[in-house]
């Protein structure tokens, strides 16, 4: 492939993506990390993209829009969704973060009974709520302009009232050295704050999102249970992953 193609291939994938990692892009247009590097270092100077450590970020370093997301593996979060949702019994409190991979979560609790929900999600609220004697708590907070969430300071407030029995989050990325990432500061600090505020927390991410390095890293990574994905990622990365303290489980 000549590095022209590269480039446009690339590019897509950032544009559609948000971020990218060096990995990904060894493995999928078999050429070295130095070529992918020098590619992204061209690209970055003609300000169509931005390098980091372990990648590169689209140049407005915003997250895709929810419908782009729920387009993009939607059969692996389907299967994440669904592996997830065996750890929740009738009558369980649950946090579940915003997002598709959550919202696959959403879905696949439709059948359990008197759960009590607290979303910043208001599909998911929508979907799990006035069935099943559930009792759903909407979470305050400032609509986003790319999902139909809330983040803020009021959202964060208003985490620090409840505690669950589980706690569901998504993330940006998932760093080659194993750290979870996000595309803001309050979204990091929304899904921080859920991970926090439950006795088994677990992130549910498709195996895109390893290797992928977005701006700001969520706090408590170590207190996650487990990372719910569909294809185990590559061993240096499981490897960092686990030394963090999350276990690997392959819906």
């Amino acid at each position: 492939m000549l590095a022209e193609q590269r480039h446009q291939y690339i590019l897509s994938q950032v544009a559609r993506n948000g971020a990218l990692s060096v990995a990904e892009l060894v493995r999928e247009l078999n050429v070295s990390r130095e070529t992918i590097r020098r590619d992204l270092n061209a690209l970055a100077g003609r300000g169509l993209l931005v390098t980091t450590h372990g990648g590169a970020l689209s140049s407005d370093r915003r997250e895709p829009d929810l419908d782009v997301r729920e387009a993009a593996n939607a059969g692996a979060k389907r299967a994440i969704g669904e592996r997830a949702a065996q750890l929740v019994p009738d009558g369980a409190s649950v946090i579940i973060d915003s997002g598709s991979t959550t919202q696959a979560v959403a879905r696949a609790l439709t059948d359990r009974h008197r759960l009590s929900i607290y979303t910043n999600d208001w599909r998911i609220a929508l979907l799990l709520g006035r069935r099943n004697e559930n009792r759903v708590t909407l979470l305050g907070g400032e609509l986003s302009d790319n999902e139909d969430a809330t983040f803020g300071l009021d959202t964060v407030q208003q985490l620090s009232q409840y505690h669950a029995d589980f706690a569901f989050v998504g993330a940006g990325g998932i760093t080659p050295e194993g750290h979870l990432t996000d595309y803001t500061r309050m979204a990091a600090e929304v899904r921080a704050r859920m991970i926090a505020a439950a006795n088994l927390s677990v992130v549910v991410a498709d195996n895109s999102k390893f290797g992928r390095v977005t701006p700001v890293r969520i706090l408590g990574f170590e207190a996650v249970r487990y990372v719910v994905t569909e294809v185990a990622p590559e061993r240096s990365i499981a490897k960092a992953v686990t030394a963090q303290g999350p276990e690997i489980t392959i819906a």
